[in-house]
C-alpha cells in the first residue's frame, strides 16, 4: 500500500515548495499544532509531495509532506487560518489532520523496514486505527477524515504518478486548472483474499472506527463475503476491533495483529505482499473492471457524494447534499449524549441522595436469591458470546503441511512436461479463536407515579446485570432513573456491592436525557458491539418528550441497538421500533432483561 508514514525518508523531498506554496506550507505548520498536539512539526505542501500519497508523515523529520495537486485552487488564494476557508479544500485539510492524526498516534514502524506482508497488513490496520483515535480525540475532525477518504484509499489502490519535475503554481498568479475533472479511476483491485481483505481494513474497519457509515459501504462488503466468505471476514473484524483498543506504541501487538490477519486471508506473512497485476483495474487490457474494483470505486463515490463532494476532493458546485446536513446533526446529537452522559455520571450533584426528586432512597444487602440470578446471568452470557473457533486450510508447494499425493503426482507431471509446477501438494489447517463481541447494555427506569410497582424489582434487576456483567470479558452496563432529573443506579465499569433502592413519586419524565445518557457513556449508537437498551415505563411522556425521544430511540434501532420495552400489563404507549414485554409479574423483570441481553450478544 501506499505509505503515510515514511521511517527512513530520502535525504532530500522530490519537490521544495516555493512563492506561494512556501507561504501556504507555514500556514499549514501553524494549524497543524492544535491537530496534532504538537508544536515541533512543520509541513511542506506542494505538487508533487507527499512521496506518492497524497500526504505523508516523517517521523524522523517531525515533518509532513502535502500534495498540492490535490488543492484545486490557487495557493495565494487560500488562507487555512479562516475555518471557512478550508471547507474549499476539504480534502487536502482531510489529508493533512490524517497525517496529524498519524503524528500524534503512530509510535510504532515495522521492524527493519523489512517488505513482509505481515508489516503490509498491520499499516494497513493502522490506518483506522488512527483516525478512530483522532475522532475520540478531537470528534469534529471527523467530517474532514471523511472528506479525504477517497483521496487516501484509492491513492492505497493506484499506483502512485510520477512526481513533476518543477513545482507548478509557484508564484503568487497561479491558478487552478479549468479542464473538467476526470471521473474516478477504477482502483486495481483483483477478486483475491489479499485485496478483498484489504479493502475491507481500508474501509470496512473505518466503519467501526466512527468515520464512515455502513450503508456508504454495504455493496463492498457483499463483494469481500462473497470472496471472503462470512467466518474469515468476521475474524479479521474482530482483528480491527482489538486493533482500535491497542494503544499508540505496541508495536509489537500491531506486528502480531499484522501475521494474524496473512493467516486469516491466506498469505504468508513473512513473503511480500501480493501485488495486483497490470491491468487488475481493466483500464490497461482495455477489459471492465474487477467487481471487487466496482464496489471500491462506488463506497469512495457514496462517501464523497454524502459530504457534498466532487470525486476530485473539492466541493460539488451543486451544493451539498442532504445527507452531508444530516451527518452534522448525527455528530451535534453524539456532542449532546457526550455531555448529558458527563451531568449524570460524572459530575457531583448537589442534591444526590436521599433528598430533593428522583431520589435514591437507600442500599440494602443483596439477598441470596439476587447473588444466585446474577451468577446464572453471567454463564448465560457468556455461553453466549462464545465463538467456534475459526478454521482456515491453506496451501503451498513446499512444506510443513500434509502431503496430498494426488497434488504431488501433478505437479511431477507438470514437470515432466516441461512447465512451471502450480500443485501445491501441501495442505496445512490452522484453527484460531474468534473474539467474542463486546456487549452494552443500558437500563432507564421510569420513576413517575403510575410505576412505583416495578421500582422495586428493576433496582433488583440492575444490580444481578451489573454483577453478571463484571464476570463476562468487555461488557459493561449502567442503570439510570428518570423522572424529573436523571440519576444513575449503576455505573459503567463498576461492579456494586450493594443493591440501591429507589422509589416512584415524580410528575414528569425526563425520556430524553436518560436515552443521551446512557448512549454517551455507553456508545449504544456505535457499532462494533452487542447493545441493548431497556427502557422500563408506561410510556405516558408530554408531546415534546415523546416526540424527541421516538426521534432516539429511531437513532438507536437505526445503528444496530435493539431496545427492549418492560410495562405492567395494560397497553403502554411504547415507542416505535421497541420490541414490548408486558410483564404479568414484576419479579421477572431481571429474567426478562437477561434473555434480551444473550439475544443481543448470539446475533452480534
Amino acid at each position: 500500500m501506499t505509505a503515510h508514514v515514511i521511517a527512513a525518508p530520502e535525504p532530500t523531498p522530490a519537490t521544495d515548495p516555493r512563492g506561494a506554496w512556501l507561504r501556504l506550507s507555514a500556514a499549514f505548520t501553524d494549524a497543524v499544532t492544535d491537530l496534532a498536539d504538537r508544536e515541533d512539526l512543520t509541513v511542506t505542501c506542494a505538487p508533487g509531495m507527499g512521496r506518492g500519497a497524497p500526504g505523508c508523515f516523517i517521523p524522523d523529520l517531525a515533518t509532513v509532506e502535502l500534495d498540492g495537486a490535490h488543492l484545486g485552487h490557487a495557493p495565494h488564494t487560500c488562507d487555512p487560518s479562516r475555518p471557512s476557508d478550508r471547507e474549499r479544500y476539504p480534502a487536502l485539510w482531510g489529508v493533512l489532520v490524517h497525517e496529524a492524526a498519524h503524528a500524534h498516534h503512530t509510535r510504532w514502524s515495522p521492524p527493519n523496514g523489512t517488505p513482509a506482508a505481515h508489516a503490509d497488513a498491520a499499516l494497513v490496520l493502522e490506518e483506522s486505527r488512527i483516525e478512530a483515535a483522532q475522532i475520540r480525540r478531537r470528534p469534529a475532525d471527523r467530517h474532514w477524515l471523511r472528506a479525504s477518504a477517497t483521496h487516501l484509499v484509492l491513492a492505497d489502490f493506484m499506483p502512485p504518478a510520477p512526481a513533476p519535475a518543477t513545482v507548478p503554481g509557484a508564484g503568487a498568479t497561479a491558478t487552478p486548472p479549468t479542464t473538467p475533472t476526470p471521473a474516478m479511476p477504477a482502483p486495481s483491485a483483483e477478486m483475491t483474499p489479499w485485496d478483498a481483505g484489504r479493502a475491507a481494513g481500508l474501509l470496512l474497519a473505518r466503519v467501526d472506527a466512527g468515520v464512515l457509515d455502513r450503508d456508504e459501504v454495504a455493496p463492498l462488503a457483499a463483494v469481500v463475503t462473497k470472496i471472503l466468505g462470512a467466518s474469515r471476514l468476521s475474524a479479521l473484524s474482530a482483528l480491527w476491533h482489538i486493533v482500535h483498543a491497542t494503544g499508540d506504541g505496541d508495536q509489537e501487538k500491531m506486528i502480531d495483529l499484522g501475521r494474524r490477519w496473512c493467516r486469516i486471508v491466506g498469505v504468508d506473512p513473512d513473503r511480500p505482499a501480493p501485488q495486483p497485476s497490470p491491468g487488475a483495474s481493466g483500464e490497461a487490457s482495455g477489459s471492465s473492471p474487477s467487481p471487487l474494483a466496482e464496489a471500491i470505486g462506488g463506497a469512495l463515490t457514496a462517501v464523497a457524494t454524502a459530504e457534498g463532494l466532487s470525486t476530485s476532493g473539492t466541493p460539488d458546485t451543486t451544493g451539498r447534499s442532504v445527507k452531508a446536513d444530516e451527518r452534522r446533526r448525527e455528530q451535534a446529537t453524539r456532542d449532546k449524549t457526550r455531555r448529558a452522559a458527563h451531568r449524570v455520571f460524572g459530575a457531583t450533584h448537589p442534591d444526590h441522595g436521599r433528598r430533593g426528586p428522583t431520589a435514591i432512597t437507600g442500599t440494602r444487602t443483596p439477598r441470596p436469591d439476587e447473588q444466585a440470578a446474577a451468577r446464572r446471568l453471567a454463564r448465560r452470557l457468556r455461553a453466549a458470546a462464545h465463538r467456534e473457533r475459526l478454521t482456515t486450510v491453506s496451501t503451498s508447494p513446499t512444506p510443513p503441511g500434509r502431503l496430498r499425493m494426488r497434488a504431488a503426482l501433478a505437479a511431477d507431471a507438470q514437470r515432466a512436461a516441461g512447465s512451471v509446477p502450480t500443485a501445491e501438494p501441501f495442505t496445512q489447517t490452522t484453527r484460531r479463536h474468534v473474539p467474542a463481541p463486546p456487549l452494552r447494555i443500558g437500563i432507564a427506569c421510569d420513576v413517575s407515579g403510575s410505576m412505583m410497582t416495578l421500582a422495586a424489582p428493576v433496582a433488583s434487576a440492575a444490580w444481578i446485570l451489573a454483577r453478571a456483567a463484571s464476570h463476562v470479558p468487555d461488557a459493561r452496563s449502567a442503570t439510570v432513573i428518570f423522572g424529573a432529573k436523571v440519576r444513575p443506579v449503576t455505573y459503567p465499569g463498576r461492579t456494586p456491592e450493594r443493591v440501591s433502592e429507589f422509589s416512584a413519586h415524580d410528575s414528569t419524565e425526563q425520556f430524553v436525557e436518560a436515552v443521551e445518557a446512557l448512549d454517551g457513556t455507553l456508545e449504544l449508537s456505535r457499532p462494533g458491539a452487542a447493545r441493548l437498551l431497556v427502557v422500563v415505563s408506561d410510556g405516558i411522556f408530554t408531546a415534546e418528550q415523546r416526540r424527541t425521544g421516538q426521534q432516539r430511540i429511531d437513532r438507536l434501532t437505526g445503528t444496530g441497538c435493539a431496545v427492549l420495552w418492560l410495562a405492567l400489563s395494560g397497553k403502554p404507549n411504547a415507542m416505535n421500533g421497541a420490541h414490548l414485554v408486558a410483564l404479568s409479574d414484576p419479579a421477572k423483570a431481571a429474567d426478562t432483561i437477561g434473555a434480551a441481553a444473550t439475544r443481543a450478544l448470539r446475533l452480534a
